[in-house]
């Protein structure tokens, strides 16, 4: 179960994450989530490349270490990067000393004082000590792109209802994505420009 849009309530209950930027300006942020990732991330990358487009990627640990040359490719694009953990854990599910220590040694190849928590799911107490190091980027669109039972133009739905000026996008660069994520990207792409947004990285 998860919903598109991100609830008022949750965004009132968490007011110190980031869940979106500006409302007055004209501007969306695209994000990609899980990679770096050979089978999907350079799809994304080409595509983004085509529009003179930059966003930003919450990239997992353990597939940068994985795909260095993918992850390296990722920066000279001009893409931002973020933390998403090293290996991709629930904070729910997770003590706080071992989730942190996991996003530290993801730290160490990201550089970045950017965080998505996996799942969006992260505890309190683990925010309240995050942000001593990072701003917490959540997000209040959510492509579904992840979900093998959700049609493409779906997807693209999902995500062209919803945004509005300063909305984080979520979309994935892993493999269960990759049907949605190549056929919503590029028809979103158009739809946004069409419509007179810009694109910025967080």
């Amino acid at each position: 179960m998860y919903l598109t849009k991100a609830p008022l309530l949750l965004q009132w209950l968490y007011p110190t994450l980031t869940w979106h930027r500006s409302r007055s300006e004209k501007r969306l942020y695209l994000t990609f989530d899980d990679g770096p990732i050979p089978d999907v991330t350079p799809q994304i990358l080409n595509t983004l490349k085509n529009y003179q487009i930059k966003a930003t990627f919450f990239c997992v640990g353990e597939n940068i270490k994985k795909h260095p040359d993918l992850f390296h490719r990722v920066l000279e694009n001009g893409h931002r990067i973020g933390n998403h953990t090293y290996h991709h854990l629930n904070g729910w599910h997770t003590p706080t000393d071992t989730y942190l220590a996991d996003i530290s040694r993801c730290e160490q190849l990201t550089r970045s004082n950017l965080f998505r928590p996996p799942y969006g799911r992260g505890t309190r107490t683990q925010y309240a000590r995050l942000r001593q190091q990072y701003e917490i980027i959540m997000w209040d669109v959510l492509s579904g792109d992840f979900d093998q039972q959700l049609s493409p133009d779906r997807c693209l739905a999902n995500v062209t209802r919803h945004a509005r000026n300063g909305s984080i996008v979520v979309f994935h660069d892993n493999v269960k994505a990759i049907p949605r994520v190549t056929y919503a990207l590029p028809r979103a792409i158009e739809y946004w420009l069409d419509k007179g947004y810009q694109f910025d990285v967080l």
